[in-house]
């Protein structure tokens, strides 16, 4: 999957986070050398069992509505002291504070990067700034900017349909 969509779809499921009040919520990208399982983490705590529960369904729901994407898979989520979301490019990971702290994923990736919301934001932004740049020099014409909300980017992006044609091919290979 090309890295905007993924950057878009981890930016999608903060916001997702951040709007069911989760705390703390980190992204690590994972060191390719030493991972590969994964290009990234989303790790975040809920303070409590429903509350991780809520936090889940609506990345989930997110995902799949603005980028017609499933999981692969889902553990955890009977129980709610953690729930992990395998999206392939990227790991949710959705903890108890206690659990959290007791596992400590991110000590455990010490050669992992810290990014936040933000950062992941301006990543974006640069990427659909060089697409828009190539399509000017191919075409000749000017790409019509979007509003792109610091919180809420994924919103204001159309969602890809080879996530879409991916995510059914996933399914189908279960």
């Amino acid at each position: 999957m090309a890295s905007t969509e993924v950057n878009q779809m981890l930016a999608a499921a903060a916001a997702a986070c951040e709007d069911k009040k989760a705390e703390d919520i980190r992204i690590l990208a994972l060191d390719p050398s030493e991972s590969g399982l994964t290009d990234y983490f989303l790790i975040c705590s809920g303070n409590n069992d429903r509350q991780n529960v809520a936090i889940t369904d609506e990345i989930e729901i997110r995902l799949k509505r603005e980028f017609g994407m499933y999981p692969n898979s889902v553990e955890g989520r009977r129980q709610g002291e953690w729930v992990l979301m395998d999206y392939v490019d990227f790991i949710v990971h959705v903890f108890s504070t206690e659990k959290r702290a007791f596992y400590g994923l991110e000590r455990l990736r010490k050669t992992a990067t810290t990014l936040s919301v933000d950062d992941l934001n301006v990543a974006i932004r640069q990427q659909i700034a060089s697409v828009r740049n190539k399509q000017k020099r191919s075409t000749g014409k000017t790409a019509t900017p979007k509003a792109i909300g610091k919180k809420t980017i994924s919103t204001a992006l159309p969602p890809n349909r080879a996530g879409e044609a991916l995510a059914k091919s996933r399914k189908t290979h279960k």
